[in-house]
């Protein structure tokens, strides 16, 4: 099976100057973990909400919260990101993306054209979801 039939088309990036809080206020209000950092239409990176939670204070938003922990979302994408990013292109067969994942610590794979530009993001949790929807026609076959 290839990815394109089951990755997320829905792409949500970011520049890598945009500040720690725009990327903040993004997985706040977005039901994603990933955010794909673009410069000139080609992918230069990856941000995931972990790699937010593990850069900004833990302080915001709280009675304790003093201006040194909001400065933290000052900082920009490009200082926390994860760089070179592995990636595959949507004719990828699924079985490529597992090794890659078995291979290297990662949650997401970003999905691109040939010319870079990223064209969707695969995560472990679409493969599992593949894998739970075969499972069950194959149990209701045997019905």
């Amino acid at each position: 099976m290839q990815i394109e039939k089951i990755m997320s088309k829905t792409v949500v990036t970011v520049s890598m100057d945009d500040t720690l809080s725009v990327v903040k206020h993004i997985f706040e209000n977005a039901k994603f973990h990933h955010l794909l950092v673009v410069e000139n239409g080609r992918l230069q990176g990856v941000i995931s909400d972990r790699d937010l939670l593990k850069s900004i204070s833990p302080f915001i938003g709280t009675v304790q919260e003093k201006a040194s922990d909001t400065f933290t979302l000052n900082r920009k994408v490009h200082q926390i990101m994860s760089r070179q990013p592995i990636t595959l292109t949507s004719n990828a067969d699924v079985y490529e993306a597992i090794s890659l994942f078995n291979q290297h610590n990662i949650s997401c794979i970003p999905v691109v054209n040939e010319n870079g530009a990223a064209v969707g993001v695969l995560s472990w949790r679409d493969i599992l979801k593949v894998i739970e929807v075969n499972h069950n026609n194959k149990l209701k076959q045997a019905k």
